[in-house]
């Protein structure tokens, strides 16, 4: 604060950095207009992603949380709604189905994914026609994918028939009831829509592994295994964890897949949600997707801290 003198009066005038306040806010104010001059475009391309995070996303799940605290019908501030649902025991089928699909699912996407990606990074004749294959699981709707998956997994379909030719099972076997068989048989149908976005992000990291790595390691001396466990794993490992990420995320929220092949026989966490507000309880419905969000947040951070200090036990 600093006083200016006037004539038969002292004044006083806010200053920063030396200069009035009044001073500086039209230098703040054309700083912005200069910068929405030149980059205009980019915030009109921007805009629009920006509004849909803030409208589809930001918002929905401000709103999910505000009612997940309050009392139906009122605003009052309750832990009601988290009581209601925990002592459930639909719902904690639910949560143990969720984490059980998502640990098979995802191991399950990894380990074969790891092994289509190093297939199609040899170069072999037909490795194009063959990679164009290994995506047309993508491009198949998931509600398409379920229903053809009812053909393997149903109780006369092809996955018993192959048990029984081999004498694995006596007799077939009804994969779509609850516990881990009804899991397994969810995180199997998953397995096959979602694998090819595992491939692709696999072998781009491959891909981008310099040869020189490879050539130095055989000198020497490096099996294929030691060539893959000390310098492609490695050097592997963002795009792993990108894939981990992106499909642990999305198998947290399948819904799908679990709907048309069992129902409300083997429920999950989003459906779980989906038949609750469907029933008119939208409070202990945002109450289970708040819990949904958790789940995935704890996730992702856990892991994210394992890599980290991984990275730093390597180094």
């Amino acid at each position: 604060m600093e006083k200016s003198p006037g004539i038969g009066s002292t004044a006083t005038t806010d200053t920063v950095a030396g200069l009035p306040v009044a001073a500086t806010l039209p230098r703040r104010s054309s700083r912005f207009q200069r910068a929405l001059r030149m980059h205009w475009l980019d915030a009109v391309l921007v805009a629009p992603l920006v509004l849909y995070i803030l409208f589809f996303m930001l918002v929905p799940v401000g709103q999910s949380i505000y009612l997940s605290f309050v009392r139906s019908g009122t605003r009052d501030f309750t832990f009601a709604n988290y009581d209601n649902i925990v002592n459930r025991s639909q719902f904690k089928d639910a949560f143990t189905n969720t984490i059980g699909i998502t640990l098979m699912g995802v191991t399950m996407e990894m380990v074969v994914g790891m092994i289509i990606a190093l297939m199609l990074a040899r170069g072999f004749r037909g490795r194009g026609i063959f990679r164009s294959i290994v995506l047309v699981p993508l491009g198949v709707p998931t509600l398409v994918a379920g229903a053809a998956m009812l053909y393997f997994i149903g109780f006369n379909g092809y996955l018993n028939e192959i048990l029984l030719d081999l004498g694995i099972i006596d007799v077939p076997v009804y994969w779509q009831q609850s516990g881990l068989r009804g899991m397994f048989a969810i995180a199997l149908a998953d397995l096959w829509k979602t694998t090819p976005l595992v491939v692709l992000i696999l072998l781009a990291g491959i891909e981008s592994i310099p040869g020189e790595v490879y050539e130095a390691a055989e000198i020497d001396g490096a099996g294929g295994w030691q060539r893959f466990w000390h310098h492609t794993l490695p050097l592997l490992m963002p795009s792993v964890t990108m894939a981990l990420i992106l499909r642990a995320i999305d198998a947290f929220r399948i819904f799908d897949i679990a709907i048309v092949l069992a129902g409300q026989t083997i429920p999950v966490m989003s459906s779980f949600v989906y038949f609750d507000y469907a029933a008119g309880r939208t409070n202990t419905a945002a109450a289970a997707a708040v819990i949904l969000l958790l789940m995935i947040m704890v996730f992702v951070v856990a892991y994210l801290l394992l890599v980290a200090r991984r990275t730093e036990d390597v180094r």
